[in-house]
């Protein structure tokens, strides 16, 4: 479906292409947000905390693994936007035995880890056996996650991303039922929830591949296309590795967080995953903003508007701070029902711990919603250093932050980590975005009607407002061009634009 963000009014045409994206990330909280509710008030607390222990290091291995096969659909966008048909089934082939290997190593391996990564972590002894129940089993289905992603992501990279959404409610339903049954009905303990998200992935990944069999013959591998070249496979790592190096930095503020709050007990472990689960809904819109006003920012760029940028940009702003302060409140004022949800009335310590810190990022967030869409316009522009830069201050905060604050003042110093690290990202992103505003103003201004395009969002992993993805645009072709252009017509223009803001909490 083509967005054409080049025209209309600026506040608009950004607010309502964040819809499907909110979308799209509310649906991927859920899946956590009802795996909590469900262990927490049918196996209590410490099986909360168990499933939120295993979280950094699940998104260590996992994390890597899918932003590396999110990328693999790079080079089939590429393809698919030169209309080199064999190329996209080539690519589509070398991307799926890359996720195999891949899927291998890890169904392999990480099980085998998990013990020890979960005791190298010091997570509580009360906690481990029920941790690491969860962990291996996540591990040893990751074939199913690794497989829906990338599915996924290959049917948004030849211009559907209707079709992922729908596929991706259809797990989170699955999910929901499955999580129920398991918990709630048989009895099957937190080994139960990691099995109802393995299989309500791996139907999905089943009915993906029926789906791309019957409606989508250009991406029907032959068996000529399994005769993979060495550069097939340099090119899609090429592409995907930095994908998932971006995931591994992402990992070691995770990891930082999981070892403080580890050392700060069972119940500071249940609160801090009660309450990100909470946060994770309410960043959401922060972040599918953030995402758009990149894109739009992208394609005003290329058709030479700077003033919708500087117009875009500044309402963009404004809309999001104001979002912001809403859902801040909201959390400070309805914080402690929600963590109940999870907790149940008898639980007073961890809903007091959950409170608090949904009462500091609740004042916060007006913070991260600056930080989301002048990074979003940075990025939008081509600026890739300063977001890189960005994402090194946050880390950098949130890792001392979390060490020292914890250290001394518990809890609520971990908690004040994310605050902290927003902050320091929006001192260093203010100054540079106010100097590519001002080198707007000079620019010419194109008053013609640039050429629709096809925002294609290749997702990897997502932690709270800590996102990895890349964004292919390709032009659309008029009526009157077609019937001349080559018969590779127009190539897409690739951008690729690795995203980094805060880590929200280990699972």
């Amino acid at each position: 479906m083509s967005t054409a963000l080049t025209t209309g009014r600026p506040w608009r045409v950004i607010a309502l292409f964040a819809v499907p994206l909110l979308i799209g990330n509310v649906v991927q909280q859920l899946y956590q947000f009802v795996d909590a509710i469900v262990v927490g008030r049918h196996l209590g607390v410490d099986a909360l905390a168990a499933v939120g222990a295993t979280g950094s290091m699940l998104f260590l291995l996992l994390g890597f693994a899918w932003g590396m096969t999110s990328g693999f659909a790079i080079p089939t966008a590429q393809a698919f936007g030169a209309r080199d048909y064999a190329a996209v089934r080539r690519s589509v082939a070398t991307g799926t035995l890359l996720t195999g290997v891949c899927t291998v190593l890890l169904t392999v391996g990480a099980p085998l880890l998990a013990g020890p990564l979960l005791e190298l972590l010091r997570t509580p002894a009360e906690l481990m056996d029920d941790a690491i129940v969860f962990a291996q089993i996540s591990f040893l289905g990751a074939g199913a996650t690794m497989f829906f992603n990338y599915l996924s992501a290959i049917i948004r990279a030849i211009g559907d991303s209707r079709t992922p959404l729908v596929f991706l409610t259809l797990a989170c339903a699955l999910n929901v039922g499955l999580v129920i049954l398991a918990v709630g009905t048989l009895g099957w303990g937190v080994g139960g929830a990691a099995l109802a998200t393995v299989v309500s992935q791996a139907i999905s990944v089943l009915l993906c591949l029926e789906y791309v069999r019957r409606r989508m013959p250009v991406l029907h591998v032959k068996r000529a296309d399994w005769r993979i070249s060495r550069a097939d496979v340099a090119e899609h790592l090429r592409l995907g590795l930095p994908m998932g190096f971006q995931a591994s930095i992402i990992s070691i503020g995770i990891l930082a967080v999981q070892v403080a709050l580890n050392e700060l007990g069972t119940d500071a472990v249940a609160a801090y995953t009660a309450a990100s689960r909470v946060d994770g809904l309410a960043v959401a819109l922060l972040q599918s903003l953030g995402l758009a006003v990149s894109m739009f920012v992208a394609q005003n760029h290329g058709g030479a508007r700077p003033d919708r940028i500087r117009k875009g940009v500044t309402q963009a702003t404004w809309i999001s701070v104001a979002a912001a302060i809403v859902l801040g409140a909201l959390l400070i004022a309805f914080g402690a029902q929600l963590v109940r949800l999870f907790v149940g009335d008898a639980a007073t310590e961890v809903i007091d711990l959950a409170s608090q810190m949904l009462a500091i990022n609740g004042a916060t967030y007006w913070i991260l919603g600056i930080l989301f869409v002048l990074r979003g316009a940075l990025q939008g522009l081509g600026h890739a250093l300063i977001p890189t830069i960005t994402g090194v201050v946050e880390l950098a905060l949130r890792v001392g932050a979390a060490v020292v604050l914890g250290s001394i003042f518990g809890f609520i110093g971990v908690a004040a980590s994310n605050p902290l690290a927003w902050l320091g990202a929006v001192v260093v992103l203010v100054p540079a975005y106010v100097h590519a505003h001002r080198k707007l103003a000079h620019e010419p201004i194109n008053p013609a009607v640039a050429t629709p395009t096809t925002p294609i969002a290749i997702v990897g992993p997502t932690d709270g407002s800590m996102v990895v993805d890349a964004v292919v645009t390709a032009p659309i072709v008029l009526p009157t061009a077609a019937q001349t252009a080559s018969p590779l017509g127009p190539r897409r223009r690739l951008r690729f634009t690795p995203r980094r803001s805060r880590d929200r909490s280990p699972r």
